[in-house]
């Protein structure tokens, strides 16, 4: 007779893989609550980079804004991705096989928000 097979009014045994996880929840919480913050900080500095060259004219001011455009963009298509990756660590299945997936996902996130800052900074051209 199979593991799984009904014996005796018993019920079905599961594989260790395919169990529950009971903490499932954790990694993608901690996730959000330094995910979330860190992409509505990004978001904050990012918008208070243009009064940097309030004082800006000519070609320097052409610069900064042509730069900025694309750094702009750059920073939302990252937070985007951050949120994507974020939502997909809480959609992982809560089993046990998936564990290390929740976990790598949930690292993910904040790690692209970071990552995504920083390639902000880098692609804006300051005065």
């Amino acid at each position: 007779m199979s593991e799984n097979s009904h014996d005796g009014g018993s019920t079905p045994k599961t594989a260790p893989d395919h169990a529950p996880a009971p903490r499932a929840w954790i990694a993608p919480l901690i996730s959000t609550v330094v995910t979330l913050p860190l992409g509505l900080v990004a978001l904050f500095f990012g918008g208070l980079t243009p009064m940097a060259c309030d004082s800006c004219n000519g070609a320097e001011a052409d610069r900064f804004d042509a730069s900025f455009t694309v750094a702009w963009t750059v920073l939302w298509i990252g937070l985007l991705v951050a949120l994507i990756v974020l939502i997909a660590s809480w959609a992982v299945p809560h089993q046990v096989r998936y564990a290390a997936r929740r976990v790598g996902l949930a690292l993910a996130a904040p790690a692209t928000a970071v990552v995504t800052f920083v390639a902000f900074m880098a692609l804006v051209d300051w005065p």
